[in-house]
This record gives C-alpha cells, structure tokens and sequence, in this order.
C-alpha cells in the first residue's frame, strides 16, 4: 500500500526545511507532501546547493511519488522572510497553521498521516500563544486525551505526564490519570504497533519506587491501585519498578513498552540508545501522528551537516501504523 503522507516543516529558522530538502533527493515509496512554505525550501536548496522542483499538491491525482530532486508542496507562507538559525516570533502563526493543515487533512482523509519536523516552543510563546508541544496541541485540536511515546525499534518508552516542570509532576499523577495512560497505551501497541498482547513495564514516581513508603507514597497509594485494577482486566502489566534499574536488559528483554513517570525520567534513556533514529509517536490521537526525536538544531541550519535518520525512521512507522490501520 502506497501512503499519502503529510511533512511539516517545522520552525522556518532552523533544520526542519533542511530535513525536507533532503528528503526531496531521495526516491520513497509513499507520497510525502511537505507543508510549508516555497520560498523558505526553495532558498533552503539554494543555501544546500541541492536540486528542488516545488510540485503544487492535488488531492484529485492518482498517489504517487516523487522522482528525486522533486517534492510535492500543500503551500503556506511565512510572514516575514528567514533568516536561517534567527528566530523570528513573526512567523510563529506560519508554524502553527503548517500543523493546521497536516491535521485536519488526517481528518478528513485528504492524507494518510502526518509528520513533524522540529518546531521551537520558546518562540511561539514568544508570539503570545500559549504553546507547550505538538502533542498538546494536536489534543486540544482534536478534543482528545493521548499519550507520548518514543520507539527506537522495539524499545517504546511512554509518558504518564508530558511537558510539566518537575515540581507539578506529583500532583498531576493520580489513579484515573494512569488507568487511562496505560489504557490507551496498552490499545495502541495492539492496534498501531500489531502487538496481541503487550507485556508494559511501570516506573515509579519516586527513588527505589517508594522504598514501601519509606521514599514517598505515590507508589503505594495511586500507581499500585491503579495497576491492580488493570490487570484484574487482563492488561500484562508489571511494576512500579524502580527506574534505575528497570532500564536494564534484564527487565526489557520482554517488554513491549516501559510507562514511566515523567520525561526526563523515561526519555534520555531512550534517546541515548536510539538518538538519530527514534521516533515520536502520539497515541490516542484520531489520527496518525509521528516526529522526529530531535530539536530545531537552530545552529546548524543551511549548513548540511544534519542526520535525517530520525525523520526516515517517522516516515516509516507513519507508513507502517498507516497501513495496519487500512
């Protein structure tokens, strides 16, 4: 099955227009259609010294791909001209209606799936818009409650809470909150990922997963409780596990994804083991949505010394998670 597949190109200032000037050299067998705007790609390939034929996209036509050097474009214009690594909080609506026009093409089938390329949060507050990520927003567009989570390969590591500072993470974590987390993250991986029936490794909140009370008494009075009610319903779920070793081949070895707590608790053991090649996933979404696992790389910019590995690897899993869908 051939994909029709949506590309943001992230914040115009920094790699993410590079990443899709790549991508245009290569041959792929799902149609990619880059959201952005023509004139920002088009200096970018000028600034890279590489071919680029901007291709008006038309939902009408048969899918197909692009030759190389080619690249099929739903345009947008930026409000200001870019200045590659020079954030400019002007071109922060730009940003946001790329993101627009991905996910409401996702919902009303005009594209299969869609992928994000790095954005820069800071400068969209900067803007006055009130922004915290990608996945928040795509959840308030669509009105629904997903889950973050990133794959390199067959480790998935998911997040309980997202983007909060550390000091609000305790109190956003609660019985219901986690219910629905491992819910939703147990049907994903049996809908998304073909996983019958995944085996889920829990962290704790808190150092030695509580110490029994001794360290904190989240464990024992919302992640355990939470935990029972789920398996009572079948879900092969195991922990809290203390963190720092939960992340050992010991415990992964049959895990199909670990849950835990926090982002910095989860996330830089993933990137370590995978950085360059893995992807972010939001699940519970009403669309397919996947990204790369890295930032706006401001300084490197229209320098060509990128890694598109990430972005070939969300490519592939928008495909994969596309298709099992159909």
């Amino acid at each position: 099955m051939v994909s029709r597949l949506a590309l943001t190109s992230g914040e115009p200032a920094g790699i993410g227009p590079d990443l899709c000037v790549q991508l245009a050299q290569q041959q792929h067998q799902h149609q990619l259609i880059v959201i952005g705007s023509p004139s920002v790609l088009s200096e970018r390939a000028k600034a890279l010294n590489l071919p680029l034929e901007l291709i008006p996209f038309n939902d009408k036509l048969p899918v197909t791909a692009c030759a190389p050097g080619e690249m099929f474009i739903d345009a947008c214009e930026v409000a200001e001209p870019v200045i590659a690594g020079r954030l400019n909080p002007a071109n922060a609506a730009y940003v946001l209606q790329t993101l627009n026009i991905a996910a409401d093409g996702c919902a009303n089938n005009r594209f299969d799936a869609m992928i994000t390329a790095p954005l820069h949060k800071g400068v969209i507050n900067d803007a006055g818009v009130k922004f915290s990520g990608h996945t928040e927003y795509l959840a308030e567009k669509s009105e629904s409650d997903p889950v973050m989570l990133l794959a390199a390969g067959d480790f998935r590591v998911a997040l309980a809470t997202t983007h909060l500072p550390l000091s609000q993470v305790a109190e956003a974590i609660n019985q219901e909150q986690l219910i629905r987390v491992l819910t939703i993250l147990h049907a994903e991986l049996q809908q998304k990922f073909q996983i019958a029936n995944p085996s889920i490794l829990i962290c704790g909140l808190n150092p030695h997963a509580g110490e029994d009370g001794h360290l904190g008494t989240e464990e024992i009075d919302i992640i355990i409780p939470a935990i029972n009610k789920l398996k009572a319903q079948g879900l092969s779920l195991i922990g809290p596990l203390p963190a720092d070793t939960l992340f050992t081949p010991h415990h992964l070895s049959d895990a199909d994804a670990v849950l835990a707590m926090y982002h910095d608790q989860g996330l830089p053991v993933l990137k370590y083991a995978g950085f360059g090649q893995a992807v972010n996933v939001t699940l519970g979404l009403p669309i397919i949505r996947t990204s790369v696992d890295h930032g706006t790389a401001l300084d490197k910019a229209a320098t060509g010394n990128i890694n598109s590995g990430s972005l070939h690897a969300a490519i592939e899993m928008a495909a994969t998670m596309a298709a099992a869908q159909s």
